[in-house]
């Protein structure tokens, strides 16, 4: 029996199929995962604030809602705001609330989120996208854990846990000057970088069956297992959607399968490789896609792949030149860092598969800085 289908029979068993949110459904075979849950464990158990790091769809909110159900405010509300969600001429109303006749529409009293969150937790999530201007306001009202409503004359005290998240590299846009230093070490107070899953393949297994038996709890489907050969597929693609997309995959097969494990058959054929020699090649022989028949797809779905293949070979091309360093590899590339890394996290690349390993020999063509 495979160490999949151990975890699976366990816990079937046990009966532990809960859709909430646990600590636990991070629990990791990888050593940087495990160090993350190991801190969020005592983190859970304070009140200050904290930062989630990562890119998107590591689990970042899933993260923020199991801190607080593992914390002493449990029993109070979860709120979450995403701050890139909403225009920036609504955003400061929608966390501070407002006074009825505050600004044109606004008919009504509104309570804002920190009102809304109290003897609870905050989620700010995205917190990177904010505006510098609600930045200040924002640092202004976590500094005096009090809030004013737009258009009021008085401020109410709030008592609320604040978590912060955010996709982007918050040093760097310190360095950028956009976002507030102060502000980045009131919401930072500790910090929980969740790894891509790429850089924890050992957990696939885990989460594939974990996010199965949840699919199974919610849904009518027969699939119950995964197959040696499908699992060996989920755990060798490079996941550039993270656990996010292993989940849509996930309910996908389980919907697709009429049988009570999961093959290959019922993965996409990006992940399985499914390469039907010729039929995949593009005029020129250089470029396969994961179409299963590029003469019969919509010309719109070649030129996204066949771009995205390319980018990916470059790109893949300059890192390994550059010993992944990004300042370098965007110079040489035409752009600027931020482009870079965007790109990186939508193709699946991390630099840090392009460092050259101890003991190994020549060097690169280097640039000027070592970014």
């Amino acid at each position: 029996m495979t160490r999949w289908q151990e975890v699976i029979k366990r816990r079937v068993e046990g009966g532990d199929l809960r859709p909430d949110y646990r600590l636990g459904d991070f629990a990791s075979y990888s050593e940087a995962m495990s160090e993350t849950l190991r801190l969020a464990e005592k983190v859970a158990r304070g009140d200050g604030s904290v930062l989630i790091t990562g890119e998107t769809g590591v689990g970042k909110e899933w993260m923020a809602r199991a801190l607080h159900a593992a914390s002493r405010r449990s029993a109070g509300p979860f709120i979450g705001l995403n701050c890139a969600a909403i225009p920036n001429e609504l955003l400061e109303s929608e966390l501070f609330g407002h006074e009825k006749g505050a600004f044109t529409g606004a008919v009504r009293a509104h309570r804002g989120y920190f009102e809304l969150a109290h003897a609870g937790t905050l989620l700010l999530d995205e917190i990177g996208d904010m505006t510098p201007v609600l930045q200040a306001k924002l640092l202004r009202v976590l500094d005096e854990k009090a809030v004013r409503r737009v258009g009021a004359e008085t401020s109410m005290l709030f008592d609320v846990r604040v978590i912060a998240a955010t996709r982007r590299d918050l040093p760097a846009e310190l360095a950028a000057g956009r976002f507030r230093e102060d502000l980045f070490y009131r919401l930072a107070v500790v910090t929980l970088d969740v790894p891509p899953l790429r850089r924890r393949r050992e957990d696939i297994p885990h989460l594939a069956v974990n996010h199965l038996e949840r699919i199974g709890t919610r849904m009518t489907v027969s699939a119950r297992t995964i197959e040696d050969d499908a699992m060996a597929a989920l755990v060798d693609y490079p996941w550039p959607g993270n656990v996010r997309e292993l989940i849509n995959v996930m309910e996908r097969a389980a919907l697709l399968s009429d049988r009570s494990s999961i093959g290959r058959d019922h993965l996409p054929a990006i992940i399985v490789g499914q390469r039907a020699a010729a039929a995949d090649v593009l005029p020129g022989g250089f470029l396969q896609l994961s179409l299963p028949d590029w003469k019969t797809a919509k010309l719109g779905e070649v030129r996204r792949q066949a771009l995205e293949a390319v980018e990916r070979a470059v790109l893949a091309d300059r890192l390994r030149r550059y010993e992944g360093r990004i300042a370098a590899t965007a110079r040489s590339c035409g752009l600027d860092p931020r482009s870079v890394y965007d790109k990186m996290k939508r193709l699946g690349l991390d630099k840090a598969d392009f460092k050259p390993r101890p003991g190994g020999g020549g060097q690169p063509d280097r640039g000027a800085d070592e970014g």
